[in-house]
């Protein structure tokens, strides 16, 4: 089934966010180490960041690293920042001449000096994009999220600039790292898993899911129609009943 052809450009969400899991386990079913998995991981994000630009979604966000991934066996992790930096690196001309314009989110004072000097670099040069905004949340966790803007809220409140009954919705998501960005519309995870790990959990309260089992590396631009196409069947009700709608 041709599902981009299903899709209905009206109804398009506005933000994409995917959990990009399975990597490990797909490069284990080759007998290889978890970092193939990864490598090959980056042809699904450019799979998926095409096909957002194809069909006209503004907002891509992967969780490409977590807070609690620096658990993993030191040899990942440095594999993993290397190839941040390899592909960012390869990437640049791909995101000036597609108008892309790279953001991140997360704890990026964690990150080695190598991968923050890439990432600042490719931001300020993508920094005038507007097709699509593309955002890594590296090193991120959502629960320090909230942590990081209540207490940037509690520190307005005792300095005296903020009244406590200003303390609002609008307030609190301006707060956070996505400040600015529309809360998702879908979430995709690959791999099986159903949770979504300490990722969006503020964001995320009426976002709709969808879990795939494929691995990340098998994912495809038609994955991502026909998720985007699933999600438009969909009844979004945010409280109300569907007579209202």
């Amino acid at each position: 089934m041709n599902f981009k052809q299903k899709i209905n450009p009206k109804a398009l969400p506005q933000h994409v966010a995917i959990i990009m899991d399975g990597n490990g386990r797909w490069a284990k079913g080759f007998g290889k180490l978890r970092i193939f998995g990864h490598q090959n991981g980056v042809t699904a994000v450019r799979e998926a960041l095409e096909g957002c630009i194809e069909i006209g979604v503004p907002y891509l966000t992967l969780y490409a690293f977590s807070s609690e991934n620096w658990n993993r066996p030191k040899f990942e992790v440095n594999a993993l920042m290397e190839l941040l930096v390899d592909t960012l690196t390869k990437e640049t001309k791909t995101f000036l001449e597609n108008d892309i314009r790279l953001n991140a989110i997360g704890n990026i004072a964690d990150l080695p000096e190598n991968c923050k000097t890439k990432l600042k670099d490719t931001i300020a040069l993508t920094k005038n994009n507007n097709k699509c905004i593309l955002t890594l949340a590296l090193s991120y966790g959502s629960r320090r999220e909230i942590i990081d803007a209540t207490k940037s809220i509690a520190k307005q409140v005792i300095a005296g600039k903020l009244n406590i009954d200003d303390i609002d919705e609008n307030l609190f998501g301006n707060s956070l790292y996505t400040a600015g960005m529309p809360d998702p519309d879908l979430m995709i995870r690959t791999s099986g898993e159903q949770r979504i790990s300490n990722y969006l959990l503020y964001q995320m309260a009426y976002t709709e899911f969808c879990f795939l089992k494929k691995m990340w590396p098998e994912f495809k631009r038609d994955d991502l129609f026909e998720a985007i196409y699933n999600y438009q069947q969909r009844e979004r009700r945010y409280g109300k009943t569907s007579e209202q709608l």
